[in-house]
């Protein structure tokens, strides 16, 4: 199959393709699998509006559909999900993943694609008022991407993507971030690493290095030029907390999930290098320094070795969510190499199911399941534009 799949350089732009008659296999399989996600999720929770597990992520999927596609049919299927997510809000958790500001960020956005001002204006509205949590002194939320601070803040910075950079004003983020750092250099004041690693964080009672719910999450998400952090205090406090994990790093290349864990088990998104790779390019992009990009180079050359995941097909811990970290140095470096084991990752999830793999608890699910697959394989359509959703901006 490695002659099928023709990664091949553009005759007209000197960049690399993915040949037509992988990119025709590739939308074959994604109309079936859409089919099957959809049979499958009339027996899913009907309760779970999330985007992690929920109908916001399907809905997620379907933007991912509109934006590839631009089929009228895939927009208002995301505006149905998201409606459906809606209904059911309950106002424990405040973040894009897994709680209420998931469904808010991306009603706003559907709304606002459908041009549907107001409605889209409400969900803004409903969505800033969560912040009140975030930003309360006694809070016991944590920072970590899936349930805290940092997960609030990638759906504030969402909304200045999709809907134009000042629809959430420049101090409402900015007291976001604050009470980020803030809660960081306490912690590792605590801890006495203020030397070290000035901006500590850890979620029930562990510092967790990887992208879900550990330091790479969040220092990518600090990281972003729409965060607007200082750029003296990402030198003094992000830089430093950032070379610190580098440092954790084990001698295969990978990183341990937490910094008190000895075990080289894990290569995830949520767990390991494949997460620690996009905090890296995002550290290369700010700061301009190779050690950076080379050391993502290095993750990707780890997870390339250590192969496919037996786990399943997902984003969150499984090949699609590996493959996005090829795609992310293809779209830095433009080096044909990652697009082509892109291609490896997405050609052997075109064989969906028939692995023997795990079967998720969310089979259909957009972070556990095929609602993930298929947004990775989408992306193949256009490699320079893809974006892991619910982390990349």
């Amino acid at each position: 199959s490695v002659g099928f799949i023709c990664v091949f350089l553009c005759f007209g732009c000197g960049l690399p393709c993915v040949s037509a008659a992988f990119q025709k296999k590739v939308q074959n399989k994604i109309k079936d699998l859409v089919q099957q996600m959809e049979e499958g999720l009339k027996t899913a929770d009907p309760h779970d509006f999330s985007t992690y597990t929920g109908w916001t992520g399907i809905a997620v999927l379907y933007l991912q559909l509109h934006r590839v596609s631009h089929e009228p049919s895939h927009l208002q299927r995301a505006l149905d999900y998201v409606k459906r997510a809606m209904r059911i809000l309950n106002g424990r958790k405040v973040t894009f993943l897994c709680g209420d500001a998931g469904p808010l960020a991306v009603g706003a956005v559907v709304h606002h694609r459908l041009n549907n001002s107001s409605d889209s204006k409400d969900c803004v509205s409903r969505l800033l008022t969560l912040q009140r949590s975030v930003l309360s002194p006694d809070s016991d939320m944590p920072d970590e991407l899936l349930y805290g601070r940092a997960g609030f803040l990638f759906a504030l910075l969402y909304i200045n993507k999709e809907m134009g950079e000042d629809t959430v004003d420049k101090e409402t983020i900015s007291k976001v971030v604050s009470s980020i750092l803030d809660s960081g250099q306490s912690l590792s004041s605590d801890q006495k690493k203020t030397e070290r690693c000035p901006l500590l964080y850890q979620w029930h009672n562990k510092q967790y290095i990887g992208a879900a719910h550990g330091l790479a999450g969040i220092y990518y998400m600090l990281l972003q030029p729409g965060a607007g952090v200082h750029p003296d205090l990402l030198s003094e406090l992000v830089r430093p907390s950032i070379d610190y994990v580098r440092h954790k790093r084990f001698r295969s290349g990978n990183y341990p999930s937490s910094l008190s864990n000895e075990t080289d088990r894990l290569v995830h998104w949520c767990h390991g290098a494949p997460g620690v790779v996009h905090m890296l390019i995002m550290a290369y992009k700010v700061f301009k320094e190779d050690k950076y990009l080379k050391e993502a180079s290095e993750c990707a050359e780890l997870i390339w070795q250590m192969g496919l995941l037996r786990k399943g097909y997902g984003i969150c811990h499984g090949t699609a969510g590996n493959g996005y970290a090829f795609l992310s140095l293809y779209k830095v470096t433009q080096d044909k190499k990652y697009l082509y084991r892109t291609c490896k990752f997405a050609e052997w999830c075109l064989d969906y199911g028939t692995h023997g793999c795990r079967i998720p608890d969310r089979p259909y699910s957009l972070f556990e399941g095929m609602g993930g697959t298929i947004h990775f394989l989408s992306e193949l359509a256009n490699p320079d534009a893809s974006c892991f959703p619910a982390f990349e901006l």
